[in-house]
This record gives structure tokens, sequence and C-alpha cells, in this order.
């Protein structure tokens, strides 16, 4: 399998190269030449695996000629060593609705289903090649903590993490700040999760710079992020469906940086039977809002009870513009350069309509978050964070739909109190994470301050 970037100015590379390079060199994003189809019989066949046995068959073919399956058997092995869960992402049913609960990993998000496997594959590769890497990211909220874990103390790699100061739970901050292993490092920039994934790219971008210092990716621009998140759609609707292939699902995903539901847009692409995806977003509405009139137009970053979800600028909808736009590099470009000097651009509405076949958008605001939590407590007594509140309020006129809860209520205390009246119950694993020291640097968001910062620690 080969890979290529969305705006065409990258030879095709191998998966591991792709893994890598992270980000396309072309400031573009890597996607596989070709994706894979499932037929009905393997479909079916799948649906009775187990969780690592499903994970081997749906990413194998998209490292064909790369990584042995033997070899990936193995990674998948250790990357679930740490969840607490032996199905690693069940699906319970929770009144009307299932609940696909994508939490039970080491920092208790859905981003650790992606990023155990990453860190384990970045040390295979460096292992392979006898190289070195020095991970560059921005979080959110989830994304930094789930990447920590997933690289803590390993060899050949080095980790620096960005995240809006002040701007994610104390909790979530604590999930990064308090890992003092020595190849681990805490930026807090003053300003948004937008001005860390900005400085990113433009670092990224600074080719002289990336290649010195060997720069990788965790974010979900990396493509192995997303094809590790493929696995639980296909595991969700298993254990839905019965293995019924004529059984069509419905997923609603709390959407931030596409990069989540773009993995339910690939599986469905494969061949799973999903009739839509519900696209759910708080008030920082951007993607409803290029469902609903075909114009992506950044706006103000509102903060809001759902703070992974607090982003104007959704990098992986580019990897879905590629495909809307009938897999034209050149137009893709023209866009994202567009978006990059004017913060718009708009499609045409013929393709807008292709993607409200596939996508029902939903924006939810606070006063709907904090009701959806409690209304889900007290008629169900399960307990929502406020970002998988956010995909089950969406959905709430879908019934049978699937929504993928993407924490753990613990991590967002503040909002399940203010929705029913008492926190949450605290897993053993965060029991005393506000009294742990912690190291982390504050820097303005400037990108060259924070390139000084990495050059002082790596010489």
């Amino acid at each position: 399998m080969r890979y290529i970037s969305t705006r065409g100015g990258v030879d095709p590379i191998s998966f591991s190269q792709a893994v890598m390079m992270g980000l396309a060199t072309d400031g573009g994003l890597l996607l596989p030449e070709t994706i894979p189809a499932v037929d009905a019989a393997t479909l079916s066949r799948w649906a009775n695996l187990s969780y690592p046995q499903l994970a081997v068959e749906v990413m194998s073919p998209f490292m064909a000629g790369d990584i042995s399956k033997e070899d990936l058997a193995e990674l998948v092995r250790r990357s679930c060593l740490y969840f607490t869960h032996e199905e690693i992402t069940p699906t319970v049913k929770v009144g009307d609705h299932y609940i696909l609960e994508l939490f039970h990993g080491p920092t208790l998000a859905f981003k650790d289903v992606a990023l155990q496997l990453l860190g384990n594959l970045f040390e295979y590769l460096l292992a392979r090649s006898g190289g070195r890497l020095n991970i560059l990211g921005a979080t959110s909220g989830d994304t930094g903590s789930a990447a920590i874990y997933g690289v803590r103390g390993k060899e050949r790699i080095n980790i620096f993490i960005l995240h809006p100061h002040q701007r994610v739970s104390p909790v979530q901050e604590r999930q990064m700040t308090s890992v003092l292993d020595d190849n681990v490092h805490n930026i807090a920039v003053r300003g948004s999760f937008d001005d860390g994934q900005r400085i990113v790219k433009e670092l990224f971008n600074q080719l002289d710079f990336k290649e010195r210092y060997s720069l990788g990716a965790v974010n979900s621009i990396n493509w192995a992020r997303i094809l590790a998140q493929v696995v639980y759609y296909f595991y969700a609707w298993g254990r839905v469906s019965g293995g019924k292939v004529d059984q069509q699902v419905v997923f609603s995903v709390p959407t931030g940086n596409f990069g989540d539901i773009f993995a339910g847009y690939v599986a469905m692409r494969m061949g799973l039977p999903v009739s839509r995806l519900i696209l759910a977003t708080n008030r920082n509405d951007i993607l409803h809002r290029f469902m609903q009139q075909g114009v992506y137009a950044t706006g103000e970053v509102h903060p809001t009870l759902s703070p992974s979800m607090d982003i104007q600028v959704s990098s992986n909808f580019e990897r879905y513009l590629y495909y809307l736009l009938g897999e034209n590099p050149g137009r893709v470009k023209g866009l994202m350069d567009q978006l990059s000097s004017e913060g718009r651009f708009a499609v045409r509405e013929e393709e807008r309509q292709q993607a409200i076949q596939l996508f029902t958008s939903c924006a939810v605001n606070e006063l709907e978050t904090v009701e959806q939590i409690r209304h889900t407590w007290k008629q169900h007594h399960y307990l929502l964070d406020p970002h998988s509140a956010v995909g089950v309020s969406a959905a709430k006129n879908v019934p049978g739909a699937i929504c993928l809860a993407t924490a753990h209520p613990a991590k967002f205390a503040d909002a399940v109190e203010k929705a029913i009246g008492q926190p949450p119950a605290m897993p053993v694993s965060l029991a005393d994470i506000l009294s742990l020291p912690t190291r982390c640097a504050v820097l303005d968001a400037e990108t060259s301050q924070v390139k000084e910062h990495m050059i002082r620690i790596l010489g």
C-alpha cells in the first residue's frame, strides 16, 4: 500500500514513511492510494472476532508490503495491555441508544485507542531504522495525555505537547504535566487550541527544522491515528448487528478536529453498512455551518463545557474534502490556500448536497449538553461526559444510533456536577492526580518561542 498527499505534492510513499512523516511535506495530509474493499462474507466473519483479532484484520491491508501480520499482531497485543475492559471498546445499551465506550484506556479517553498503537509503532520503526524522533503535537485536551502515555520512557523518542493555557480541564492538564519522564516536555501556550495547532503546522512546514530535528506527528494528522480508530466502528457494528450484513447503522460522533468521524467515513468506504454519520458539534460549529451552507469559515473559538471540541480549524476535514472534490489535489490545495489567506472557502452546491447525503450535522449548546447529562443519569443511571453528551443529544431523535462516548465523565467533574448536583465517582487512576508534582513551560502563542524552547532542550 502506498500513500499520497491530499495536495498532490508528494511522490507515493510506504506506510512506515507515512507514519514517520506525519504531515505531508507539501503541507497536505496523507491518504492511502486506494481504500481496501470488504465484502459481505468478510464482514460477517469479522463480526465474531475479538477486538485485537479484528484490529489486525482491518489494519493489515493498509500496511501491506511494509509490516507483516505477525508483527502487527504483536504491536496490537502490546497496545491493548493497559485497557481496563476486556473488550477494549465495549458497546452498551442505554435507553434507545447504544453507547460505544472508548474511555477504558490509560488516560480515560478515546485517543488512547490510537495512541497506544502509535507509540508502539514509532518504537518498532525506529528500532528497525536506528533513527530518532522528536514528536510535536497540539492538544485541545485529550490527545496530549494519550500521546504522552503512549511514548513516555520509550527509547529514541522525545515528545513536545502544546496545550492552551488554562483552557483544558484541571484533570486533563494534570494528566499531561504530572508525567515527569525525561523524554516528556509540556508547553502551555497563551491562546487557543487553534493557536497551538497553527504553531505545530508552521514548524512542520519549516522543512529544514523538521529534517534537522526529525519531527514527527501524533495529532490526528498522522494517518496511523485514523487507521486505528477505523477498527472500533467495525467492532461496534458487529456487536450491535450480530453480523447481519444487511443491517445498516447510524453513528453519532462528537466532532472537533474531524479525525474520529473521518475514521467512520473510511470504514463506510471500506464497506461497513453505515447509513449516515451524525456530525455533532458544540458552540464551535464550523463543520455544522459547512454542512448547512457549503461555506467553511473560521470564527472566534468559544470556551465550552466540552473543551476538546473547542476548535475552529478542523485539520482532518481536508482529508474528507479530497474525496468530496473527486480526489482532485489541485483543487484541494487551492481551497486550503484560500482558507489560509482569507479564513474561508466555499464548495459548489452539488458538493454540499453530496456531503449531507451521508453527514447529518447538529450543533448542541451548553444548556442542551447539561440537560443531556442530567436526563441520561436520571432516566438510565448512566453518566456521560460533556463531549459524549453532545453526541447523544445530536442523536436524540434517532433510535438505535451508536453514540461514541469519547471520555470518562470523571475527567470533567465540574460539568458533571453542574448537571446532576454531585461529582462523578473518581477512578483509581485519577484519585491523587491533582496533588502530583508537575512540570510545564508557559509560552506566548508564537512559533518562534516554541521553536527556541525546543532547540534549547534538544541542542
